[in-house]
């Protein structure tokens, strides 16, 4: 059977056989090709080899661990990053994402969320701004090269600071983004109780964007983790995959 034009390649990489044959056929039933690695140094390798659109990546892993591999794939790979891992351990799931994944699921998992994940991260990273760079999300507009951000045609004044983390959570929009990482862009290092600077400066963001700041539609906490500038669209997807996992 021919390819689709938006199939993919993905990397699978996961030391459970069990794991490799569920995951390869969630996409190869959707026509994906699929490059299978049951080590960090595989993976490494098919990584360079194969140039895959997406990686799905296991922590524990022989020969090179997961996290080591997912820091030395984002000194050059630029494609989305699907943690897929049986540990759910606060400090892991942050570097994880602190070292460049994109996405987090723990295991047991759903195929029909893990394959929603990869659509939304791929679907992010395909798309291409504007050319003023203009993000439209429901009734809220952000305009990066102007810095300015409206909400049903009203502008709305924001700090400097408060502008740079909203920009740089809505240009991940739909990833999970720790403080580490806002820290790291907005201020260029970590000082002090940098959690606690950030959980302000979004409180002060949701009092300004959100129609109902204690019920965030745009800025969200994972907790224990960070934010995540969520649009309608892919929370929408996010809510009928979990219903149907559910089912």
């Amino acid at each position: 059977m021919p390819a689709r034009e938006n199939s993919l390649s993905i990397l699978i990489v996961d030391d459970d056989e069990a794991v490799l044959r569920l995951v390869r056929g969630v996409f190869e039933g959707d026509h994906h090709k699929v490059v299978l690695a049951r080590d960090g140094e595989q993976a490494l390798a098919a990584a360079a080899e194969q140039a895959p659109d997406v990686v799905v990546l296991d922590l524990s892993l022989p020969v090179v661990s997961g996290l080591e591999v997912c820091r030395r794939l984002r000194t050059w790979f630029e494609g989305p990053i699907l943690i897929l891992s049986g540990h759910d351990e606060e400090d892991v799931v942050v570097e994880a994402l602190d070292l460049g994944a994109d996405d987090y699921l723990t295991k047991p998992f759903r195929p029909k969320e893990l394959r929603a994940r990869v659509r939304a991260l791929e679907r992010r990273t395909l798309e291409s701004p504007p050319s003023r760079a203009v993000l439209q999300c429901g009734e809220l507009c952000i305009d990066f090269a102007w810095r300015r951000v409206s909400r049903e045609g009203r502008e709305i004044r924001l700090t400097r600071t408060e502008f740079d983390i909203l920009a740089f959570l809505a240009l991940k929009r739909n990833t999970v983004v720790t403080p580490s990482a806002v820290m790291e862009k907005v201020w260029g290092t970590h000082q002090g109780d940098y959690v606690q600077t950030i959980r302000v400066h979004v409180g002060h963001i949701r009092k300004k964007i959100e129609p109902e700041p204690s019920k965030p539609r745009y800025l969200l906490t994972e907790a224990g983790v960070g934010y995540r500038f969520a649009t309608p669209e892919a929370e929408n997807e996010r809510a009928a995959s979990s219903a149907a996992g559910e089912g």
